[in-house]
């Protein structure tokens, strides 16, 4: 089946063209947005040939992998009339046409909320990325040259980049919280702005004392957290505000009404919170760390990709930009994300022992397409098209690669910048450490590897999935 017979294909099953408001494509998915959920055929979509999966959310999500989902995703547009661009405002459209039975089928407020804050950091990830591996490289090259370089324009100049990046970045926050949650994106900068560490700012520089905690604005300690929290509430602020305001005074009272009760409130209430939310993620996660040590890394490596099936692991995106800020407690050193990368590493075990144990042609060719992915460190083929809907094959992988979690955590490995896992993690981790990197990943995939083979493959539970052999 070529692109356009699959994307034909893929449309009369998700109820044909007057039933899909958008569609986009991600790096491995076709996703759509439909008015009627009830009218999208899952199980004949999986039947596909070229189809790895399907997301059953109220967006249809596809799996087809990389490269292909681009070409599909052509044809789709084609025969939908409809640009391809992102979905996430048509849903919330769609949302407002669907019947109760539909809302309450997906209603997942965690799972809804959790993606949400994940929105506001996902266009930020570039320039963290970028961010931190200047950080990190700059880092090493002072230490180990003594500072040589110190003073020559064009390495200050790179230093300056990275740098103000995560100066900077309550502001980008604050804007992108109050966007998502519905209010105007420069308010919500505001927002941000007041929780950025500018000696200039005159709230510091005239060195007031806060009232009911009786210390002296200190921007910089709310951080991330606070700018969160303030450009959702500005938000928030700024909706009931416009509800009450006549249309003749909107345009000018309604912001600046907003920018300052918000901005009075957030200096007195949420600074504080944000502190405290801040330093009690730290401690949070240190202890559990410090405490636990290879428990941890094994708990936290086997329990990962579980948190991806449900939707609950977009909470950690702040946590892991907190851990990369070079201004914060670890110093642009995040230790968590190694150990998370090792559960990549147990879905590549599991997928080769599969494919060297199945005699299901089917399920080969699945696996055959989404390994070499996989080991690139993406690993939503693998996941969806092959250990997810076998089930136990899935639990199999998550167990094995809790042994890479083990080794990350005594070798103490932690990575300068978000990024891809797979051997990408290579580029991400401290310069040094590559070799103890690939031991570990080397260890989860044996583990998910071993663990599968001997105990999570059943064939008759793949016959049943994929079907039978002819």
């Amino acid at each position: 089946m070529d692109n356009k017979q699959l994307a034909s294909e893929i449309l009369k099953l998700v109820g044909g063209r007057e039933n899909v408001i958008a569609n986009a494509s991600c790096m491995t998915r076709l996703r759509i947005s439909v008015r009627d959920i009830d009218k999208v055929e899952f199980a004949e979509i999986k039947a596909l040939d070229g189809v790895m999966g399907v997301v059953e959310q109220q967006t249809v999500q596809v799996v087809l992998g990389p490269g292909k989902v681009t070409r599909v995703m052509e044809e789709f547009a084609k025969l939908t009339g409809l640009a391809a661009g992102s979905v996430d405002a048509d849903v919330r459209a769609v949302a407002s046409e669907n019947v109760a039975a539909q809302k309450s089928k997906f209603d997942k407020p965690v799972q809804r909320f959790l993606k949400r804050i994940a929105n506001i950091f996902i266009p930020l990830l570039p320039g963290i990325i970028a961010a931190g591996l200047i950080n990190g490289i700059t880092n090493v090259i002072n230490v180990s040259t003594g500072g040589v370089l110190s003073g020559v324009w064009w390495y200050e100049a790179i230093r300056t980049l990275g740098w103000a990046m995560f100066f900077f970045l309550p502001l980008l926050v604050g804007a992108n919280a109050s966007r998502e949650f519905g209010g105007s994106q420069v308010l919500g900068a505001i927002a941000g702005a007041l929780f950025t560490a500018v000696p200039a700012m005159p709230l510091v520089a005239a060195g007031v004392t806060i009232p009911f905690v009786n210390v002296s604005y200190s921007p910089g300690a709310g951080g991330m957290i606070a700018a969160l929290i303030g450009g959702i509430f500005f938000a928030f602020l700024e909706k009931r505000i416009r509800k009450i305001m006549p249309d003749l005074l909107d345009t000018f009272f309604t912001p600046v009404c907003t920018v300052i009760i918000g901005g009075l409130i957030a200096v007195i209430l949420i600074q504080p919170i944000g502190y405290l939310l801040t330093t009690g993620t730290f401690e949070a996660i240190n202890w559990i760390y410090d405490t636990l040590g290879v428990v941890a890394g094994y708990i936290l490596s086997a329990l990962f990709l579980p948190l991806v099936a449900f939707g609950l692991h977009h909470a950690l995106t702040p946590i892991h930009a907190l851990l990369n800020d070079p201004a914060g407690a670890t110093g642009c050193i995040n230790y968590l994300l190694p150990i998370l990368m090792m559960a990549g590493g147990g879905q590549v075990g599991a997928g080769l022992a599969l494919y060297l144990k199945t005699k299901n042609k089917r399920l080969k060719g699945f696996i055959r397409d989404a390994l070499p992915i996989g080991i690139l460190g993406i690993g939503e083929p693998l996941m969806y098209a092959v250990t997810l809907p076998l089930g136990k094959s899935f639990i199999t992988a998550c167990l094995g690669a809790g042994l890479g979690g083990i080794l990350v955590v005594i070798f103490n490995l932690g990575a300068v910048t978000l990024g891809a896992s797979g051997i990408f993690g290579l580029l991400l981790v401290i310069p040094g450490t590559q070799l103890l990197f690939a031991i570990s990943m080397l260890t989860a995939y044996a583990g998910g590897f071993i663990v599968t083979w001997f105990f999570g493959v059943d064939e008759a539970r793949i016959n049943e999935v994929y079907g039978e052999n002819v």
